[in-house]
């Protein structure tokens, strides 16, 4: 099977959903803490694995990094309620309330949790940590945010996610250097517009999936497995188009929400950012070509040595997520025209 889900692994995962959807619709802080508490209970059951040494290490360091986090926010929530009418104190509150937030999601420099949990995690968790994982804790910090505070903090995700993918050979935890390199686009399109946020957060999700859920089917967890698997034109130019996309790279898919969030910026008089996002950028695509580069330019090797299998019915999906690449493709080249 494509995903192998038994009815428990059904159940916690309507969970996950559900206690997401507690948090973003609750009317109070306590409702919020709550909803984030069930959706960690729910995602542990999910990340945890008994024949998996690494994945049971990165289960209790999930549990024990966003216990810390909670307990913080609620700690920050109940002083809110408190001490509501002081306004150096609320100040300090919303910088908590925010870094609380932040660990959750695991954005610099709250993030040294995020790559070594990502590491012992497979391909569809791993999606689920990048994606899904964040839109609560997002949601939440858009409803008290500290502006000074969040320019800083976006900076830093920009940067860290650039310096901490320089030396990654493991692509999973390049992917969770790029998630928080794209945290950081993410934030300041939360501080633009909520649609622009809820429209990045889309894109981001479709192409991460896709290469997500293409790598899962490869089995491969790292840089040098691309060049020993033979793999046929298709799924190399797949590879090639997800990645160039998920860097920002025009006329790719990536590129649209970039340039909107860009757009806002200098209209905006925001030069610096926009800067330093933008070089940022294409230090990442520096490493997506590097990842890439290999496979293109190079037949397989022969090694009588080493046997590669394919999942079950894992070139039809690959194939697939090959046509939606290159649809989105086309679609964005239309569109910019």
């Amino acid at each position: 099977m494509f995903l192998n889900i038994n009815s428990n692994k059904m159940f916690f995962y309507f969970i996950l959903i559900f206690s997401t959807l507690i948090s973003i619709s609750s009317n109070s802080w306590l409702g919020c803490w709550i909803g984030l508490e069930i959706n960690l209970l729910s995602f542990i059951p999910l990340i945890s694995n008994h024949k998996n040494l690494l994945s049971s290490e990165a289960t209790l360091k999930y549990f024990l990094t966003q216990a810390i986090a909670s307990i913080n926010f609620l700690f920050s929530i109940l002083i809110k309620m408190i001490l509501l009418k002081n306004f150096e104190i609320n100040n300090l509150i919303s910088i908590m309330i925010n870094s609380s937030l932040l660990m959750k999601m695991g954005s610099a420099p709250f993030h040294f949790w995020f790559p070594n949990i990502i590491e012992g995690l497979s391909w569809i968790n791993c999606f689920i940590l990048m994606t899904w994982q964040k839109i609560s804790p997002m949601i939440l910090l858009s409803y008290y945010m500290n502006n000074n505070f969040l320019m800083m903090i976006m900076i830093i995700n920009v940067i860290i996610g650039v310096l901490g993918g320089i030396n990654q050979t493991s692509l999973r935890k390049l992917m969770a250097f790029s998630s928080i390199n794209n945290l950081g686009w993410m934030l300041i399109s939360l501080m633009i517009s909520e649609n622009l946020w809820l429209f990045y957060l889309i894109m981001y999700s479709f192409l991460i999936s896709i290469l997500c859920f293409s790598l899962n089917l490869l089995n491969t967890y790292f840089i040098n497995q691309l060049f020993i698997i033979n793999m046929n034109s298709i799924i190399k130019i797949s590879l090639f188009i997800n990645f160039m996309s998920l860097g920002g790279l025009p006329p790719f898919l990536g590129f649209f929400p970039k340039w909107i969030t860009i757009n806002f910026l200098i209209m905006n008089k925001f030069y610096i950012i926009s800067f330093i996002f933008i070089m940022m950028s294409l230090i990442m695509l520096f490493f997506y070509i590097r990842i890439i580069y290999s496979s293109i330019m190079f037949n397989y090797l022969k090694l009588k040595w080493f046997k590669f299998y394919f999942k079950n019915n894992s070139m039809l999906f690959i194939n697939l997520f090959s046509m939606i690449s290159l649809l989105g493709m086309i679609f964005s080249t239309f569109f910019f025209m």
